[in-house]
């Protein structure tokens, strides 16, 4: 009785976020930041390269001691491409675009982070604070592609909206940085 409870409410809570509740295809990961901890909830039936991408990152613990370095209230926070003293990381090749998965970009999802090119996304990920429908993919051309939702937070959305409120400015050329660093701790797959 109580699983069949905890699926349906685990169904539900997916469901209200464009997530499917295929088990299977879900994993799980835990990401302890300066600000407390976030899970999320990756899709991979519906964006396998990109999961697959997002956890070779983890399990090489390139997102430990990254940070948010650019957190826009009402819109989203980003991070996971650059160190504390706002130094790039190097990454891996960019991935395909894979925004056509029928996900959208709604409060509380997780996006891959590109350039203007649809197909640049490398490690960079962002979290909706606010449900961005002009993020969403419309067609396979321009700016028609949008950014590839791959994941939902499942537990902390607190502690986003602490991030989300924290005081921004410009540093090392750029906008919406944190004027006190949002460390990325480490990020691990829950077993």
């Amino acid at each position: 009785m109580k699983r069949t409870i905890v699926a349906l409410v685990l169904g539900l809570s997916l469901t209200l976020t464009g997530m499917t509740a295929d088990a299977a295809d879900q994993t799980q990961v835990k990401m302890t930041t300066s600000e407390g901890v976030i899970e999320i909830t990756l899709d991979a039936g519906r964006a396998p390269e990109t999961v697959a991408n997002f956890l070779q990152y983890v399990r090489d613990g390139f997102y430990d001691g990254t940070v948010f370095h650019r957190v826009i209230p009402n819109f989203m926070i980003q991070g996971g491409g650059f160190s504390e003293n706002m130094r790039k990381k190097p990454t891996r090749a960019p991935i395909a675009n894979e925004a056509d998965n029928g996900l959208r970009n709604l409060t509380g999802t997780l996006a891959m982070a590109r350039t203007g090119d649809p197909h640049s996304a490398t490690a960079q990920f962002f979290i909706n604070t606010h449900d961005n429908s002009f993020l969403d993919f419309r067609s396979k051309s321009g700016n028609g592609w949008g950014y590839a939702v791959f994941g939902s937070v499942s537990k902390g959305m607190d502690v986003v909206r602490k991030i989300e409120a924290v005081m921004t400015g410009n540093r090392g050329g750029m906008q919406n940085v944190p004027l006190q660093p949002v460390i990325i701790e480490r990020v691990q797959m829950i077993e």
